[in-house]
């Protein structure tokens, strides 16, 4: 290669590495596998050492791909958290085997699991946890102390500890937990995690330390960063350790020989798929730190330890079916039927084909050849047809539901959905919202007892919930009779409720807790909500195009309006929210809120203005009468700083109270 393209294949590597680095480490949304990308960082380093006056100082090749994001106070890490060298092929880990003893001849190995998680750096006072961070660019991270203490595996108090003693381990979600977490996300139909990796990062980062709790995260220990009074030699001492004082420590080998450092390799590669967390490789490193101290260090990846990435398994098989489910809200997502294969340690023999434009757009067809990997080691997906069948015909998307019969229609999301409210297939999880604590918040009604009078044949609508007697539901079984007068009571008292949670329950698409509230305190009733168009919805404030139409065309069909009427013949009262009180100092100003408000909740501030007359928006406008901004406000205070709009403090907030 001549050093004009060298130079134009250089800026077109850095350009697509620094994509993907901000893609993978600050929003936690890749697009490419690690492996794959792991490919072009190599590419460009290769590069670089032939062609050694094109690199420049701030390469990706020398630093940590990650920075520390806005959302957390930035940690300066006293003992930076570098990055690994990666090696593809046993002949490389040979070469470093080479390199490592011109230095140290007699080198002795630690070989361990790599895991796929997020990196971090937890801190003991003590024996007392007192801060946690991310890696960042492996010189400054993110304050995490409150998420991290939410991981049950890391000890918060340790016994005879150091002073001060500083640990780094990797933050991951086992593939339970990350089952768990999609199959969540799929009922209530959004956008499901990627992989283990993506799911623990994400959670991980959350500013509220209760979502993190609910996703059940672990970690693996596997270094001593920094440790007042404790004199170790090696890492194996340092792992043993680590262990004696409570932390969560992987396997770990130690060999005299690379040979058989590499058989332990790929002996951890083959059990893989044995395992209950992702692993995309596996580290040597050598064991003395003596040792390590002779080796030193590159700008990025210290000399003594290198990294062997697995690639990605993937397997040709074939399509012998495609079934079609209907979720919720009565999208149809098809699955494909596969030979079963085994992969990444399990047998694979069904995974989702996405939606209609993805079938079409590879013009998939049943008794296809096609190329299958598991995403992040757990996830089957379908990669590529390999080779259509002769005569092969084009998979055509049924235009009309599976479950009932009715037509199907196509958003603008590319979903394809049933347009029938009662579609039997939607009803359980439709049921499972609408007894919901935010929606008609109805008690003893969870989805077993909801499976039982639906298989019984009891429950074929939310409003057959309000016909339930005692009697039907002692019938089910281990029913006892106080247990069922008890549930027709809670199903009595949600009669009563305020019509923004009949609203909310009945699961229209686009119209959240938030939009049901504000919805009902611009419509009063049931009727004037059904009798207003698109148009007279978009004139609610923080209403858009979007929600208006999606109210409309739901309160248009004759299925949702047969329902209402049902309802209110069962003595569902619908009721109105109480109406604020005129007057007040914030009457006929909208706010807006935005960042971490010093010394109160934003739910706080929210309730402190509508009490006061005033009402709170999600979005800026020219409507917008004040932003209330606290610590890392983002593009809200931008916007209002260009239409002039006043930013208020919490302070000056409060000083405009009576």
């Amino acid at each position: 290669m001549d050093k004009q393209t060298a130079r134009q294949r250089i800026a077109a590597l850095r350009q697509s590495i620094e994509y993907h680095n901000n893609l993978y480490y600050n929003q936690d949304e890749p697009e490419i596998s690690d492996f794959e990308y792991d490919r072009l960082l190599r590419e460009l380093e290769e590069l670089e050492d032939a062609f050694p006056d094109l690199k420049q100082p701030d390469s990706p090749t020398n630093r940590v791909g990650g920075s520390a994001g806005e959302k957390f106070s930035p940690v300066a890490h006293a003992v930076p958290m570098e990055s690994l060298h990666d090696s593809f092929s046993h002949d490389e880990l040979r070469d470093f085997d080479r390199r490592v003893r011109e230095v140290v001849p007699d080198v002795r190995y630690v070989v361990e699991p790599k895991f796929d998680g997020l990196s971090v750096s937890c801190e003991y006072r003590n024996g007392v946890f007192v801060r946690g961070s991310t890696r960042g660019d492996g010189v400054t991270g993110e304050d995490v102390t409150d998420n991290l203490m939410t991981i049950q595996s890391l000890p918060k108090r340790i016994a005879n500890a150091p002073a001060f003693l500083e640990v780094r381990g990797e933050v991951y979600m086992s593939f339970q937990s990350f089952e768990e977490l999609v199959r969540r996300q799929e009922e209530n139909e959004e956008k499901p995690a990627k992989n283990p990796r993506n799911a623990a990062a994400g959670s991980l980062r959350q500013k509220n330390a209760k979502i993190t709790a609910e996703r059940k995260l672990d970690i693996f220990v596997f270094n001593i960063q920094q440790a007042e009074g404790v004199t170790l030699s090696s890492h194996k001492d340092s792992l043993d350790y680590l262990k004696g004082l409570g932390f969560p420590t992987a396997f770990y080998r130690v060999y005299d020989n690379i040979e058989d450092a590499i058989a332990q390799i790929e002996a951890i590669g083959d059990n893989r798929g044995s395992y209950g967390y992702a692993i995309d490789g596996a580290v040597v490193k050598v064991d003395s730190f003596a040792a390590r101290e002779q080796l030193g260090s590159t700008a990025k990846y210290p000399k003594w330890a290198e990294a062997y990435k697995y690639p990605p398994e993937e397997k040709p098989t074939k399509l012998l079916d495609i079934e079609i489910n209907v979720g919720r809200t009565g999208v149809l997502t098809p699955v494909g039927i596969f030979e079963p294969v085994q992969l990444a340690g399990t047998t694979v023999s069904r995974a989702t084909l996405h939606n209609r434009d993805f079938i079409e757009e590879r013009g998939i067809c049943i008794g296809d050849t096609v190329l299958i990997r598991k995403a992040g080691e757990i996830i089957p997906e379908v990669l590529s047809v390999c080779e259509h069948p002769d005569n092969a015909v084009p998979y055509v998307f049924p235009s009309v539901c599976p479950s009932c019969g009715s037509p199907v229609s196509q958003d603008d999301e590319a979903a394809v959905r049933c347009t029938n409210t009662d579609c039997p297939a939607q009803l359980m999880r439709h049921l499972i919202h609408f007894v919901s604590r935010d929606a008609m918040d109805i008690d003893g009604l969870g989805p077993a007892v909801l499976e039982q009078l639906s298989g019984a044949g009891l429950v074929k609508s939310p409003a057959d919930l309000y016909r339930l007697t005692a009697e039907d539901v002692t019938a089910l079984d281990r029913k006892a009779e106080k247990s069922a007068n008890n549930l027709i009571a809670a199903i009595e008292k949600s009669k009563q409720n305020e019509l923004y949670r009949l609203v909310f329950a009945l699961g229209i698409r686009n119209i959240g807790l938030k939009a049901a509230r504000l919805l009902c305190e611009n419509f009063l009733t049931i009727d004037d909500i059904m009798a207003a168009k698109s148009d007279d919805f978009a004139q609610i404030e923080g209403f858009g195009r979007i929600m208006a139409d999606s109210l409309e065309n739901y309160f248009a069909l004759e299925g949702t309006r047969d329902l209402i009427a049902q309802l209110k013949a069962l003595g569902l009262s619908m009721k109105p929210s109480p109406q604020k009180q005129a007057g007040g100092v914030f009457e006929g100003k909208t706010f807006v809120l935005t960042g971490t408000l010093p010394t109160m909740k934003r739910s706080e501030a929210s309730k402190l203005i509508e009490d006061n007359g005033g009402k709170t928006s999600s979005s800026v406008s020219k409507k917008t009468s004040y932003v209330l901004a606290g610590e890392e406000a983002g593009s809200k205070l931008t916007k209002a700083q260009s239409l002039g709009i006043p930013i208020l403090t919490e302070e000056e907030f409060l000083q405009m109270l009576p």
